[in-house]
């Protein structure tokens, strides 16, 4: 059986995307019901959709001693480290628990992929990579978490876990784990996943990209809008920072229904959400919000909203945030994470941006609009390609 854990302060947290750099940037966009989508306007095929595109990536310049990991995914990474300030946070807590005793757990799906594509375009006459990107270790899956680990300086425990769109929820899983075996006295977790042709292609081969913005759970949803982003927060014991809101539960499954689609039946997802529950020592009617993941697919949509009907009551309040920042893949985890932490924070559930017909099956529980309510239990659900589901209950602190 699942027990409870011992909850984690959340004492520290930043994220950019569509929205704008940093947490005052995404709330006011959300209380607005403002979204950040924009027509295609990058890569090689920019007719492709709608996309969540970070203004300011192409300007940010590494510093002299972490150039040779310069590529857009790193940059995004730099750019959302030095947003609230973030990285001041982290140095305080390196200096108080020693370099080795900070862990670093990153979620990414495409890490510096984006950087390869290039290099392969530009291949030499020897077939060859162009000298300025022969860089092995720019070219690897771990390539987001080795320069986050050089850009603070950490040498602790260092993840990264690629498990698709749940990649930056389960983080916080893995995280406190190691936190629980005393591996390590506190832990950065996050996600960054920059925009590259691979995505936009693959997803497109899929036929899952839209045409237009993305509507989640509108009736006539036709495909996700793909978007790029960095989130962090910082996880220590609550004795460290006993006022921050809290990390009381996480849940992960693995229905393997399916390479591409849910179990329609939601059955990973549920496992995910009662473990979550479990951890946090709750049942569902005391969740307050519920940030859905939501991606505007036919079939992501339609399991998740059957699973919010059978198991919250009308009073629940739940949304999806990706018509406003698109579906950020491996960072969606740790985005939607800031912004269920934000609701409980302003006590504001955000609106269900882009839906304009909501899907009959949606149930009272959809909040259409921007709500001021009083947050203090706030999930948010993160669902990934073979059906790596992953579920984080985050709290208020007494």
């Amino acid at each position: 059986m699942t027990t409870p854990m011992i909850p984690l302060a959340v004492s520290a947290s930043t994220v950019s995307s569509a929205l704008g750099c940093g947490l005052a940037a995404q709330f006011t966009a959300l209380r607005q019901g403002r979204g950040g989508l924009r027509r295609n306007d990058f890569g090689s095929a920019p007719q492709l959709g709608w996309i969540g595109r970070v203004d300011g990536v192409e300007a940010v310049a590494l510093p002299g001693a972490l150039a040779d990991w310069d590529c857009r995914n790193n940059r995004l990474a730099w750019l959302g480290l030095q947003q609230d300030g973030f990285l001041e946070r982290v140095h305080a807590v390196r200096e108080r628990h020693g370099a080795r005793r900070v862990a670093l757990l990153l979620g990414t799906s495409t890490a510096s992929i984006g950087a390869t594509e290039e290099a392969y375009r530009r291949l030499d006459a020897e077939g060859r990579f162009p000298a300025d990107l022969r860089r092995p270790a720019l070219h690897a899956p771990h390539s987001l978490g080795a320069f986050v680990a050089a850009a603070l300086a950490l040498q602790g425990p260092c993840l990264t876990i690629s498990t698709a769109c749940s990649s930056s929820a389960k983080v916080f899983a893995s995280a406190a784990r190691l936190l629980a075996a005393g591996l390590a006295d506190a832990a950065v977790v996050g996600g960054v996943d920059s925009l590259c042709d691979n995505v936009l292609f693959g997803f497109n081969a899929l036929e899952l990209v839209s045409p237009a913005a993305c509507r989640p759970f509108d009736a006539d949803r036709d495909g996700i809008s793909i978007g790029e982003a960095a989130g962090f927060a910082l996880l220590e014991r609550i004795d460290a920072a006993p006022r921050a809101p809290r990390l009381l539960g996480y849940g992960e499954a693995s229905d393997a229904w399916h390479m591409s689609s849910p179990h329609p039946d939601g059955h990973g997802a549920e496992l995910a959400l009662d473990a979550a529950l479990a951890r946090a020592g709750i049942d569902a009617t005391q969740v307050d919000y519920v940030n859905l993941h939501g991606t505007a697919s036919r079939a992501n949509d339609a399991m998740e909203a059957a699973l919010v009907a059978r198991r919250f009551p009308a009073t629940t309040r739940v949304s999806s945030t990706k018509g406003c920042t698109g579906h950020t893949l491996g960072a969606a985890g740790i985005v939607e994470a800031t912004i269920a932490l934000q609701a409980i924070e302003h006590g504001f559930v955000p609106g269900n941006v882009g839906a304009a017909t909501p899907d009959p099956a949606c149930g009272a529980q959809f909040a259409w609009q921007g709500e001021q309510r009083r947050v203090d239990v706030a999930l948010s659900n993160s669902f990934g390609f073979g059906g790596n589901n992953a579920c984080l209950v985050f709290g208020r602190a007494p």
